[in-house]
């Protein structure tokens, strides 16, 4: 089983079976609903007409009959349990739409979907007034499971790509799970790095302690496996910009895989980064570290760019955005300290 996620909670678990050899010709939903716990006919055959089965990677229809030596992919969405949304009038800053999918650069301090402790004033409740004003038609039954593939945290900005059908939404999901689109992100980090670029591989999971933490597992004993790449953009002597480029997305990877390689991101305040990690003892440094944490109040992650093959079109798309005025506020705080140090 592999997850699909990126910098939050599950949307997606993705099912391989391989068939036995001695396996005898046999529907595939029959099949399935005898391999996978709680499953429904009609729900498999809705899968398999969302092109969300796959057997050889290529799409089938119900009635088709495994055999041994089979590769069966089954992609099984993983929604938040919300039985209401609310569409709720929230400025978005939408980049991209059509029949197929919305693009929103989404703004720091917005959760994504509700939940607990978020009942609305969400991304999802704001898309949904969104849907209700341009087409005030619309069956309001389809809200609640309209087309997340992947999240960012509440504190990290930036890009993210939504579903508005289900054929997208699969067609989306596929590709996350063949780690074919592109992320890059932007994050301000403690610490100087002696290589410009680098990879990070170690396996990412819950704490075993705290819970509400992730942590790294270089053995891989825990978590699931996770990739990382990062490239050096600019140094500032006790912290650096770079670019990380996701191979996986896993809950918290580039903030927990920057903590793990000793460069916490900065004003992370769940993995150390809110505290001075690097520089000096003086009284003016620490009121100048103080004062670029009032700049920029939440760990210092963009989501700058974003890149995929459009669902219908098949087009190659790909979606840039800007560094926000708190993170580009805080690098220029420091280009300006480093070079007054020069």
């Amino acid at each position: 089983m592999m997850n699909i996620q990126d910098e939050g909670e599950i949307l997606y678990e993705v099912f391989n079976i391989t068939i036995d050899k001695g396996q005898e010709p046999l529907r595939i939903d029959k099949f399935l609903m005898q391999r996978i716990e709680g499953a429904t006919r009609n729900k498999i055959q809705q899968s398999i007409e969302n092109n969300l089965v796959l057997v050889n990677n290529s799409s089938i229809k119900s009635n088709y009959k495994v055999r041994g030596g089979d590769v069966v992919i089954i992609y099984d969405y993983k929604s938040p349990e919300i039985s209401d949304i609310i569409p709720q009038e929230i400025d978005l800053d939408i980049v991209y739409e059509d029949d197929d999918i919305i693009v929103v650069d989404k703004k720091v301090g917005m959760v994504v979907h509700p939940g607990s402790g978020n009942p609305d004033g969400t991304l999802i409740n704001a898309i949904a007034w969104h849907l209700k004003k341009t087409n005030p038609e619309i069956d309001e039954s389809i809200l609640p499971r309209f087309g997340l593939v992947h999240r960012i945290d509440k504190n990290t900005s930036g890009l993210l790509v939504l579903a508005k059908n289900q054929k997208a939404m699969s067609n989306l999901a596929k590709q996350f799970y063949n780690h074919t689109v592109h992320r890059r992100y932007k994050a301000l980090v403690w610490g100087d790095f002696k290589e410009n670029e680098g990879t990070v591989v170690a396996h990412v999971g819950r704490h075993l302690r705290h819970r509400k933490l992730f942590t790294a597992y270089p053995e891989g004993d825990h978590g699931k496996d996770a990739i990382t790449h990062f490239t050096v953009l600019e140094r500032f002597n006790y912290v650096t910009l770079v670019e990380c480029r996701l191979e996986t997305g896993r809950t918290h990877q580039i903030r927990v895989h920057m903590q793990y390689i000793g460069h916490p991101l900065f004003n992370d305040d769940f993995y150390g980064g809110d505290k001075i990690v690097c520089g000096t003892v003086y009284t003016k440094y620490k009121q100048f570290v103080e004062n670029c944490f009032k700049i920029c109040p939440r760990q210092a992650l963009h989501a700058g760019e974003l890149g995929f093959v459009h669902p219908t079109t098949n087009k190659e798309m790909l979606f840039q955005s800007s560094l926000p005025a708190d993170i580009s506020g805080v690098v220029e705080k420091w280009r300006r300290y480093v070079n007054a140090k020069m």
